[in-house]
Parts: structure tokens; C-alpha cells; sequence
């Protein structure tokens, strides 16, 4: 199969994560900017949220219950 229908196959599917080492810098320093960089984009989150799956129900609730705890720390600290 080529990897144009597979990509289309799979609906969300985003490209590779990716770094260059710069010149003289070593791998650890490399490797840590690519853990970073993997952090920012959530890669690692979105893994863990497929490893099960949730219910249309489940993933409601779980995001009410986020949304509820986010607004009860901007109302804490709104006037601040």
C-alpha cells in the first residue's frame, strides 16, 4: 500500500517529529531537545489517551470536569 493511502486511511496522522543535530552539539544535548520538543507538541498525551479506549461519554465528562477545574483556578486567581 503506498503511504498516501495509508496516511489517508488513518485520518489524523501528523509528520514525524524531527531534529538536526547542530555542529559540535552533542547527543545528549540533541537528545533532550527532541524530548522537548515531543513534550510541547503532546505527542506523548495523545499515546497514552489511544492506549484504551473511552466512550464518547467517558471523554465528555473527563473534559466537564477539566473545564470545571480550570475555571475554579481563574475565579482563585482573578483577583490577584
Amino acid at each position: 500500500m503506498s503511504a498516501d493511502a495509508q496516511s489517508s486511511r488513518r485520518g489524523s496522522e501528523s509528520a514525524l517529529t524531527e531534529i538536526r543535530l547542530k555542529k559540535g552539539e552533542s547527543v545528549e544535548k540533541a537528545l533532550r531537545r527532541l524530548k522537548k520538543k515531543v513534550d510541547r507538541e503532546g505527542i506523548l498525551k495523545e499515546v497514552r489517551n489511544h492506549r484504551h479506549y473511552e466512550k464518547p461519554s467517558e471523554r465528555r465528562r473527563r473534559k466537564m470536569k477539566l473545564a470545571r477545574f480550570s475555571a475554579m483556578l481563574s475565579a482563585r486567581y482573578a483577583d490577584l
